[in-house]
């Protein structure tokens, strides 16, 4: 079968046809044949009495393309109908077409053929057949204008898609028995984290199943549901809102050639592109391995499961090994730069000490407004921008009081709720500077509808790091975002202070508290 070549406009040849049912009837077992755009067959597939097995197709990446470029024939020894397993093969390995010949008393009875649609948003396949087998040759023609038109219709049916755009293209989507409020607002915040990362988000999927399942969140009908429509709509990656243990993440991956992450895994990568110093290189660097040490496997010819002896070691397992163990090596290398760097850290800290200068540091929700008041406190030009965790790096500025009273205030990582426990570990170097902090200053975007939540989420991290019962004043920023009521109420509810980090002239109010806290008296 491997040597027999198919013309370019024909699906497939009548005599191809007639040597597989010949011998998907003399083995008893359903045959398969996968063959390229020039024809060419790739894959013979032998499969049993119900159905064939397709291997993967690493030969024929699916990448942003609408369509594979392959089609599969295969035969159904009782001349069964295109059935679902069919449709569901075709649509999440994007096959140019599937074909299925039936045989009836061993016999070629009849040929159909399925391919993908989209001129009708429901309507996401299309079905030509069955047809008698004699009008194969006839039924069938011009295949290579018919996937030309299919791809050219998929790709209009992309809303907004540029192929320039090198951007990945996400679907996020969220798992939960928790209150729904919850789901939307987490949800939400996923969309700003993507937002961040340049990720283009193209739709948010919630799924609210009665319990959670333990290998794909959701029930396997949905999870290829849920693929196939991604990949209709041209996405690459797939983020999860919840976090994934190894096995989900390879479940899923298994289904889809489309990336999976988890909401843990997006944030690393978004502090990734944002650690510049060292210490926050080192640390998200630290970060990253430990949270993949556990889901490194293999997958592969790389990693082939040829065992030897009882209980021997293949090859696969020999590099799987190899490939743990450097990560292991490199995480103690990092551990003790961690500790080298924190020693610098105390030095300066003991100058600090020394010269009796107060510290105040900068705390609160990413994205809070944190960098711009510090920018704006001490005519600095720390990087800002409108993203979640657009600095990552510590910053330390002297800011001068009347009466010839210097402090040094500090703007600290953007904190998250659900933080990644890589991170907060890599981190706790850097946030256990938050102990010398004379003065915490807890900014809160007053303008969020979720500040509240917010507040909460900084309160519990600061528990955790065993700070929380330092001196605070709360610092409502973004006031001229609201209306002066709201912001005077709230105020008044949590005992704070509200400014707009962007307007200098706010500022009285936030230095006289600051003033009296450090000096009372």
């Amino acid at each position: 079968m491997y040597r027999r070549k198919i013309p370019k406009d024909r699906t497939v040849t009548a005599e191809l046809a007639r040597y597989m049912a010949e011998w998907s009837n003399e083995t008893g077992r359903q045959i398969g044949v996968l063959a390229d755009r020039d024809g060419d067959i790739s894959h013979v597939i032998v499969g049993d009495a119900k159905g064939i097995f397709i291997p993967e197709l690493t030969d024929y990446p699916l990448g942003r393309k609408t369509l594979r470029g392959l089609r599969l024939i295969h035969t159904h020894l009782k001349s069964e109908a295109i059935n679902q397993d069919d449709i569901t093969d075709l649509s999440l390995l994007r096959l140019d077409a599937l074909m299925v010949i039936g045989l009836k008393d061993g016999e070629p009875n009849t040929v159909s053929l399925a391919h993908l649609f989209s001129s009708d948003p429901k309507k996401q396949y299309e079905i030509e057949g069955p047809y008698p087998f004699q009008k194969i040759e006839t039924s069938f023609e011009d295949f290579d204008i018919m996937v030309s038109s299919i791809e050219q219709s998929l790709q209009s049916g992309r809303t907004g898609f540029d192929v320039k755009d090198k951007r990945e293209r996400a679907i996020l989507v969220s798992v939960s028995t928790g209150p729904r409020h919850e789901q939307e607002e987490s949800a939400e915040e996923l969309k700003e984290l993507a937002h961040s990362s340049d990720v283009i988000v193209l739709d948010t999927v919630l799924q609210r199943p009665k319990e959670i399942n333990p290998k794909f969140l959701m029930g396997q009908g949905k999870i290829k549901e849920l693929v196939i429509n991604a990949l209709n709509k041209g996405a690459t990656l797939l983020i999860f809102d919840q976090d994934l243990n190894p096995s989900q993440i390879k479940a899923i991956s298994d289904l889809t050639e489309m990336k999976v992450i988890d909401r843990s895994q997006l944030i690393l990568d978004i502090f990734a592109r944002r650690a510049h110093s060292r210490d926050g290189k080192v640390q998200v660097e630290l970060a990253q391995l430990r949270y993949r040490l556990p889901r490194l496997t293999g997958k592969g010819t790389a990693m082939s499961r040829l065992m030897g002896g009882i209980g021997g070691r293949g090859p696969g397992e020999m590099k799987l090994e190899v490939d743990r163990r450097r990560v292991r090596e490199r995480i103690t290398l990092l551990e003790k730069q961690l500790e080298s760097l924190s020693l610098a850290r105390k030095q300066r800290k003991a100058r600090r000490v020394e010269l009796g200068i107060p510290i105040i540091s900068i705390i609160g929700y990413t994205n809070a407004g944190k960098s711009t008041l510090l920018n704006n406190l001490t005519r600095s030009a720390t990087f800002v921008e409108d993203k979640m965790f657009a600095t990552l790096d510590t910053a330390s500025r002297r800011l001068r009081f009347p009466k010839e009273r210097d402090v040094i205030i500090t703007d600290t990582v953007g904190f998250i709720r659900d933080l990644p426990k890589d991170l907060l570990a890599a981190f706790r170097a850097t946030l256990e500077e938050l102990e010398d902090a004379d003065l915490l200053l807890h900014v809160v975007d007053i303008s969020n509808p979720r500040s509240e939540q917010h507040m909460r989420s900084v309160e519990k991290i600061l528990g955790e790091i065993g700070v929380s019962q330092k001196p605070q004043l709360l610092v409502f920023n973004k006031e001229d975002l609201v209306s002066s009521p709201i912001a005077e109420n709230i105020c008044r509810r949590f005992s704070g202070i509200s400014i707009s980090a962007k307007k200098p002239e706010t500022f009285h109010k936030l230095l006289n508290a600051i003033e009296a806290t450090l000096w009372k008296g």
